[in-house]
């Protein structure tokens, strides 16, 4: 699954089997989870 850093914004892969969860970039422990573009829907406003 594929995260990204919400410090320094990089691409991050998550090792599952690794205890600590942290960007091996800048060592930030938040990390949100990317969306493909076809979960985003757009609803038409009336």
């Amino acid at each position: 699954m594929d995260y990204k850093c919400t410090r320094c914004k990089r691409p991050v892969e998550i090792d599952y089997q690794y205890t600590g969860i942290r960007c091996p970039y800048c060592g930030h422990r938040i990390l949100v989870k990317e969306r493909s573009q076809a979960s985003i829907k757009t609803v038409k406003a009336e």
